[in-house]
């Protein structure tokens, strides 16, 4: 890895107008890996992104990549390129005029930017379609397309602003994977904005939770679903149970949580609970309970134990969990 090329976020903040949507965040992102910005709509992480990339000025702080502070540089001095949701090709231009365009308007000669693009087709397995427009591709085929045209420029990080939000749940898994591997293999910084927690948990090295314009927390998938740090992290990411107990909110996953029929002694590792609902989830089940002490709470329990012991909404229960698998949350 190439710490020349790492980029970093020092205090940045976006305001518009009275409204402040990043809120002087700092951020160290490695050169060479992919991080994924991730939460709710609103909470800044497009902002974010838009600022790296020089299509929103700072209102404060300071963008630093490999050592150069490119914050009021323009956006195609930076060392950056941009994938849009949209993609935004040209309806008019073949795939790779599409992807030739940016050297064109750096007046690279026609023959010169076409070999570029040829190859980059090529490389994401698009060259046989390279004279088709936009509206003669699949929304796989014009995602590779604006890829292709993304790198042409031989940024130093590639930033993706929700690339996957518009593909179907099949398709979006298959890209995916393509997205990781061309990440891998081109050993490029990808920063990529996503909603979908499940998207962050299998691209990211480095997944940054967003909320309200600041960063709940930063690390890697696992420590980050494993050890959220604040209650909003734990609901955001999924999987978690925020339980009251003596020593304040404690997190417990869901498939840590056990039920039992019998009573069983209080305390912070024991809930009395009513089942709410049960779905059937392939694999295992799904249980939504109420208790006194949490409106709602969820047990995943595998498809076999659900099988030989039903539950049925209206049933008692009680929750249960190992002291050892409840995390302290901060106030």
């Amino acid at each position: 890895m190439n710490p020349r090329t790492d980029l970093e976020l020092v205090h940045l903040v976006k305001r518009y107008g009275d409204a402040v949507a990043v809120a002087g965040i700092d951020l160290k992102i490695a050169a060479g890996s992919y991080c994924c910005l991730l939460g709710p709509s609103g909470c800044g992480k497009t902002s974010t992104l838009r600022m790296i990339a020089g299509h929103e000025l700072a209102s404060e702080g300071d963008i630093v990549l490999g050592g150069r502070n490119i914050t009021n540089l323009p956006a195609s001095e930076r060392g950056t390129a941009m994938m849009f949701q949209s993609y935004a090709l040209f309806p008019h231009l073949s795939a790779l005029d599409n992807v030739a365009f940016s050297l064109k308007m750096r007046g690279v000669d026609k023959a010169a930017r076409q070999k570029k693009a040829a190859d980059l087709l090529e490389r994401v397995s698009l060259g046989h379609l390279a004279h088709r427009k936009p509206a003669e591709l699949s929304g796989g085929q014009q995602q590779r397309v604006a890829l292709a045209r993304a790198l042409i420029t031989e940024p130093k990080v590639l930033l993706l602003d929700e690339p996957l939000s518009a593909l179907d749940p099949f398709l979006r898994i298959k890209m995916r994977a393509e997205l990781k591997g061309w990440q891998t293999s081109l050993g490029m910084t990808f920063i990529h904005v996503t909603h979908s927690q499940e998207e962050a948990m299998a691209l990211a090295d480095q997944v940054v939770v967003m909320s309200q314009g600041r960063i709940e927390q930063d690390g890697s998938p696992h420590s980050v679903f494993n050890a959220p740090r604040s209650e909003f992290v734990a609901r955001f990411m999924g999987g978690h149970n925020v339980i009251p107990s003596s020593r304040g909110l404690v997190a417990v996953r869901a498939d840590k949580t056990r039920l039992s029929r019998d009573p069983l002694p209080a305390g912070d590792t024991v809930l009395p609970a009513t089942v709410r609902a049960t779905e059937y989830q392939g694999t295992y089940v799904l249980l939504t309970l109420h208790s006194a002490a949490v409106d709602e709470f969820n047990v995943v329990l595998p498809e076999a134990a659900f099988e030989a012991q039903p539950w049925q909404p209206g049933d008692s229960a009680c929750a249960h969990w190992d002291a050892a698998d409840m995390h302290p949350l901060a106030a």
